[in-house]
């Protein structure tokens, strides 16, 4: 089979963050534009650091965290995600999450889709945001894909921390267009300013690379405006249609869907036979029997 035109040309480089409630509810759009895109681009994960250790600590943790649960709430208003009806804590630091999902992209891109994904799961399913390294292992241990021990192990080596603080650090670089960031979007991605006074992405981000120059789209957008960035650097990259599953075979691959989720990547009848559902405050994921969510 001939490759398509410009395939391996582009690079799409995903500026994020485990406890990022945007993020989370661009997961539908992203994982159907990683379907379209693979093997065409090599997509690059960059944990930005939401929380970062340096952040003023809340002086009233409980307020804090009932305020967070709103915010939660007013995303997956515009998002359609699932969302717990409370928020424990506020994650007190991205830090240690972000190096168990680093960690995890040594065992290969699908382990680490796993363990990003079930980072979230605790977050936005349960509202308890892993507070430590061992916390985040706990969450993540038991998937079936991974070698456990491996992860533990290279989530605590320097190697990991130096990749978490290069990512740390890419993400205070953003490009000049993402100073004016615009859109008719309720989160139309402009840089931020942190705590310590400089600047960077909005998550979640996504910056295109190609030998002709670069794209970036940040916030919450419409798959439309990632495909059109696409075309502009590599045309004719993108297949025609987007590559859909049978339900099952779907919940097989991704092992938890949402509903946004499910009507963009599947076809046929949804739920597919098997499936167990999980319901929440912002709707419900349907997942397979080994897969259950747990806090």
């Amino acid at each position: 089979m001939t490759a398509p035109p410009g395939a391996g040309d582009l690079e799409v480089v995903e500026y994020t963050d485990p406890f990022c409630p945007w993020a989370w509810g661009s997961e539908p759009t992203f994982r159907r534009l990683r379907a379209a895109l693979d093997g065409r681009a090599r997509w690059r994960r960059v944990y930005g650091i939401l929380f970062d250790e340096g952040d003023d600590e809340p002086p009233d943790p409980a307020a804090e965290a009932a305020w967070f649960t709103r915010y939660v709430e007013q995303v997956s208003g515009h998002t359609k995600a699932p969302r717990p009806a409370l928020v424990h804590a506020l994650p007190a630091s991205s830090w240690e999450a972000s190096r168990v999902a680093k960690a995890a992209e040594e065992q290969g891109s699908h382990v680490a889709d796993r363990v990003l994904r079930r980072l979230r799961e605790v977050m936005f399913l349960h509202g308890r945001p892993p507070a430590s390294l061992d916390s985040a292992m706990s969450a993540v241990e038991v998937l079936p894909v991974l070698d456990a021990d491996r992860l533990r192990a290279d989530a605590e080596s320097d190697a990991v921390r130096d990749r978490v603080r290069a990512d740390w650090a890419e993400t205070r670089r953003p490009v000049p267009e993402a100073l004016r960031a615009d859109a008719d979007s309720p989160h139309p991605g402009a840089a931020k300013e942190t705590h310590d006074g400089q600047l960077r992405y909005a998550m979640p981000t996504l910056l295109f690379r190609a030998p002709g120059g670069h794209r970036l789209v940040p916030g919450w957008r419409p798959y439309e405006e990632y495909a059109a960035a696409v075309e502009e650097l590599c045309p004719g990259l993108l297949p025609e249609a987007t590559p859909r599953l049978p339900a099952a075979e779907a919940l097989r691959r991704y092992t938890s869907l949402t509903g946004p989720e499910a009507e963009v990547l599947t076809t046929g009848p949804w739920p597919p036979p098997g499936a167990l559902r999980y319901d929440t405050a912002g709707g419900p994921l349907w997942y397979l029997p080994d897969n259950r969510p747990r806090s």
